[in-house]
């Protein structure tokens, strides 16, 4: 039985590619989206990674309904905000950024949240919220400059990536690990399956 139904990730992040290549799902289409992602005033970080995620996925699903090839697609979207308390920490553009990140981060508590948003192809919209705390060791003026010249931090939420030399600053963790990286997987396939994705035949074709 061949699997008709498509999955497009509103994302072009190689991160979350690789985490659903991790899970046996090859998406059928990259359809990042373009927005606005600043904070409203006053927003808390759980309602930001929720609103995010839900505007990508939307404007994606519009994309595709405009090109009349929405059908039989599942849209998919995430987003990934880091925070310490209602702090939300900048995505990591420049030096200074991840500098101030590490600083704020160093001997601390954080939250790692991400938003899901699945929309059917029948146009329904599902959401999750997936929250994940992490303590980091304090950080010595010599290990936040070497992990500054790295350049790991790059486009990173919160200036650093767990999957790579952050992970030794990591003192605790309570949660998913791969919420962290930017795509929870338990939550993501729980999602998909719900909605009628049928991800374990998918499994069993990659094994033909």
């Amino acid at each position: 039985m061949s699997v008709q139904q498509k999955l497009v990730l509103a994302s072009g992040s190689p991160r979350r590619v690789e985490l659903l290549n991790q899970a046996g799902i090859e998406p059928d289409r990259l359809l990042p989206t373009n927005i606005d992602e600043t904070p409203l005033k006053s927003e808390h970080p759980r309602s930001l990674a929720r609103r995010l995620s839900r505007t990508k996925a939307e404007k994606a699903f519009e994309h595709l309904r405009e090109n009349d090839s929405h059908h039989d697609c599942f849209v998919l979207a995430a987003d990934t905000v880091v925070a310490v308390g209602r702090l939300i920490l900048p995505k990591a553009e420049l030096a200074e950024d991840a500098r101030q990140c590490l600083r704020l981060l160093s001997g601390r508590n954080h939250k790692v949240y991400t938003g899901l948003c699945l929309i059917t192809p029948k146009g329904k919209i599902r959401q999750k919220i997936v929250e994940t705390r992490v303590r980091f060791k304090r950080l010595s003026s010599e290990e936040r400059e070497a992990y500054q010249s790295s350049g790991e931090w790059r486009d990173k939420a919160g200036g650093y990536a767990i999957q790579g030399l952050a992970g030794t600053f990591v003192v605790r963790l309570v949660g998913s690990y791969t919420n962290v990286v930017g795509l929870p997987l338990y939550e993501t396939s729980a999602l998909l399956g719900g909605e009628g994705y049928k991800l374990h035949l998918r499994w069993q074709q990659s094994g033909a």
